[in-house]
């Protein structure tokens, strides 16, 4: 097949199994019911074993979280090797937030135990956005430039060739326009640590001395990319219940990765080397998802010998918002089809996986492999658990009704639903240990509501800010029809930073 045609395939392959997958378990409870069934028992019990499997990986990422939030990172930074040549690179694109949201941002790197004069900040508006952008920049490098090492004010054009409005092009844009002046300044790419953060990110007090301080003690530094731990809390009390259930999945998702990383892709607010960046071009100007392809890009600059390193500490951001309640589940779904949007890093990867002979064949299968099952289960597996699984005994005939496996199937899925149902009353659990500190405008009976009544919400969560927005998204690359950037709702921090 030519190059175009291979594209093409992978595009369509995720949500043709998605959809052949419904289609099937809809029309053979009519004809077969008893292999639906059949198929309904394999799969619940493969989600239990996953269940199992995902447990004692999360169960290692918080216990490593609460471990290095306790330690001084900085006193061990300051006596590595070349920790005075290090400088840090923090790029905050921005488009039409409010001035307070980018100053809470750069309240918390000016607290950072390292030291903020060898930080240089990023501002990158958008032309589209250029008056409010101008007027906030002002104000901002007259209220910190003399804190920072240097703060650069980029503003990206309008209408630029071969890209798509969004995060991805600003960053492509800021980042060609920044290391003229880092080579003005002399710095050397490897001694330059890059951060792609969220414009709302509330950085941990140690975040950029372990970052530091691993950079300088682990081999090949920039080979790695670094990632935290993202959590939801800025707003968090405010948020309604179902943002709150899918804010802590993403984080719960997000540690049990980190406990892997061999198979791992970045994810949103997140580290790595300006040597990288400047050996890969920057980031793609024409994608939605430019936080997990800019490691694909590393990886597949070097030939498979780039990784992820985990860095067990939380970089703190808002949980999506609107206006109101409906509005903000709107924002919700948005934002979770924007992130599903990531299925369209399935058919870059299985293209220039088989262009490049270099890397190990077994890692490429491992990569295809997650992305593929990852992408496939979040699009259905809510929906065969809690709906299509009931199916074939809405509508079998008499006839089946009297084999035994109809009569006692029902049982072993409560069964294993039930077992299955650990993992929420641990994640339930490990989600009170990080709720932010309660507001005092919030009444203290919402703490039950925010820590444990909010789980109850998990299967209507799971099907309609789970599986939907990940159909919609594989429906849409298998048609054909690209989903642009849309920018999430930010506020003012209300809630605080994590505890």
């Amino acid at each position: 097949m030519k190059r175009d045609q291979i594209t093409r395939f992978f595009e369509i392959l995720p949500g043709a199994l998605v959809w052949i997958t419904f289609v099937a378990a809809i029309v053979l409870s009519f004809l077969r019911p008893l292999w639906v069934v059949y198929f309904i028992i394999v799969f619940d019990l493969y989600w239990l074993f996953r269940v199992a499997y995902f447990i004692p990986f999360l169960l290692s990422s918080w216990y490593r979280f609460h471990r290095e939030k306790r330690m001084d990172w900085q006193s061990r930074a300051e006596v590595c090797d070349r920790y005075d040549e290090i400088r840090h690179l923090i790029f905050l694109p921005t488009y039409k937030e409010d001035i307070t949201v980018i100053r809470g941002t750069l309240d918390s790197l000016v607290a950072s135990a390292y030291p903020e004069d060898r930080m240089m900040i990023v501002l990158a508006g958008e032309e589209r956005d250029k008056e409010r952008f101008e007027k906030n920049a002002s104000i901002l490098k007259k209220e910190y430039g003399s804190r920072f090492l240097k703060v650069f004010v980029t503003t990206h054009p309008m209408d630029l060739p071969d890209e798509i409005p969004g995060k991805g092009s600003n960053l492509h844009y800021s980042g060609h326009e920044v290391v003229r002046e880092i080579d003005r300044m002399g710095l050397s790419y490897d001694n330059v640590i890059v951060s792609s953060f969220d414009v709302d990110t509330i950085v941990h007090a140690q975040y950029f001395s372990r970052l530091t301080h691993l950079y300088l003690t682990i081999p090949e530094p920039t080979r790695s990319s670094y990632q935290p731990i993202a959590l939801y809390n800025n707003n968090l009390w405010e948020s309604p219940a179902a943002v709150r259930v899918a804010m802590f999945g993403t984080t719960f998702w997000l540690m049990s990765e980190l406990s892997r990383p061999e198979n791992a892709m970045t994810f949103s607010s997140h580290s790595m080397s300006l040597r990288m960046l400047v050996d890969v071009g920057f980031w793609q100007k024409d994608i939605v998802s430019e936080d997990s392809r800019i490691f694909l890009q590393a990886f597949l600059h070097y030939h498979g010998r780039y990784r992820i390193t985990p860095l067990y500490l939380p970089v703190s951001m808002d949980s999506v918002t609107g206006e109101n309640y409906w509005l903000s589940l709107g924002a919700l779904y948005k934002q979770l089809r924007r992130w599903a949007w990531g299925v369209e890093n399935f058919p870059f990867m299985a293209r220039e996986f088989l262009r490049d002979t270099q890397i190990p064949r077994g890692l490429k299968m491992r990569f295809m492999f997650k992305q593929m099952e990852g992408m496939y289960t979040w699009a259905t597996a809510p929906i065969l658990i809690f709906i299509l699984g009931r199916l074939p005994f809405w509508v079998a005939s008499d006839g089946f009704r009297e084999f035994v496996i109809f009569q006692n199937t029902p049982f072993t899925l409560q069964w294993l639903m039930r077992f299955a149902m650990v993992g929420v009353f641990i994640s339930a659990a490990l989600a009170l240990t990080l709720l932010p500190q309660r507001p005092k405008h919030i009444p203290f009976r919402q703490t039950f509501v925010v820590g444990v009544l909010q789980w109850l919400l998990l299967p209507v969560t799971f099907v309609i800010f789970g599986a939907i927005p990940a159909i919609d998204a594989q429906t849409r690359l298998m048609l054909g029809k690209p989903l642009g950037f849309n920018v999430s709702a930010k506020r003012e921090t209300v809630s605080g930073k994590e505890k």
